[in-house]
């Protein structure tokens, strides 16, 4: 058995997919899926309270945080050592979505056995599958981790092909709303294999702030509430507080089981824009509703 810490949502995601679930022995204050994941040690934690913050106050205090050179998370280093983890499951993208960088190597680095780690780090849908790749060679899982990376690509290629002969609809992806931010990364991917399009998005970027006359200018047809770390409630609490300022509709959708993470549900994140964008063409396949219509 590989002793396994992740300090990422995904990656504890794609460690389950690949059936390695059993060898997980500590996770980050993030990662809540699957529910069983909640039972385990927790190593990491924020070092702001965030809790009860509008996004325009987190946005601020996370500014604040890091123009001082600190950290956004604590490490529970003497709870890490009793672990005594063989495989740490980190990333190295984004410093507001998991610890990353000096405090873990850090701490990493004073184990009297420091383990193997693994730095997830994708920016598109091919570095995803790669990331997919990897923990199922570093578990020993690499046919199933092949296995899941096909299965994801046959649902988006059924996706593409449904909406193939519509017209695109024209979309405004938000990742944050206070101040606004666009889509970044893997998402522009998203959006345009499920038959939509956003100018405003950045495909393999960094989202980047922009203006409410930014989204009035490309006079969009849909509007898609994804905050970065919220689940489904808390979008549409940030939807219903939007200025309207287009005819457009709005949607909030699971920003953190579809979008944010980048982990095997991403393909399902397909399936849910496109049934949005063109829900005469591409039914939803699955029980639960992920989204809310915003009047």
């Amino acid at each position: 058995m590989t002793r396994i810490v992740s300090f990422l949502p995904a990656a504890t995601e794609i460690t389950y997919a690949l059936g390695a679930g059993a060898d997980l022995v500590g996770r980050s204050h993030e990662c809540d899926y699957p529910p069983q994941v909640r039972s385990l040690p927790v190593v990491s934690k924020p070092a702001l309270p965030l809790d009860g913050l509008s996004q325009k106050e987190i946005d601020q205090a996370v500014a604040a945080r890091l123009a001082t050179g600190e950290s956004l998370y604590q490490v529970d280093e003497k709870l890490l050592e009793e672990l005594h983890p063989d495989l740490v499951l980190t990333q190295d993208l984004c410093q507001v979505c998991a610890p990353s960088g000096n405090e873990l190597s850090r701490a990493l680095r004073e184990m009297s056995r420091p383990p193997e780690v693994l730095w997830l780090t994708p920016r598109t849908l091919a570095e995803i599958e790669q990331n997919i790749v990897a923990i199922g060679e570093a578990t020993g899982r690499q046919e199933v981790a092949r296995q899941l990376v096909e299965q994801n690509r046959e649902r988006i290629r059924n996706v593409v092909a449904a909406v193939d002969q519509a017209r695109p609809r024209r979309v405004s992806f938000l990742e944050w709303t206070e101040p606004l931010f666009c889509a970044g990364h893997w998402v522009p991917e998203m959006i345009a294999a499920a038959g939509g399009e956003d100018p405003l998005a950045r495909p393999g970027a960094d989202s980047r702030r922009m203006t409410w006359d930014d989204v009035t200018a490309l006079e969009p047809e849909m509007i898609v509430v994804a905050p970065c770390g919220y689940g489904l409630n808390e979008a549409i609490t940030v939807a219903n507080r939007l200025p309207r300022l287009t005819d457009a509709e709005v949607y909030a959708v699971d920003a953190n089981a579809y979008f944010a993470r980048p982990g095997p549900r991403v393909a399902e994140g397909v399936e849910l824009l496109a049934h949005l964008f063109h829900p005469d063409l591409f039914a939803w396949p699955h029980q639960q509703q992920p989204w809310a219509k915003v009047t």
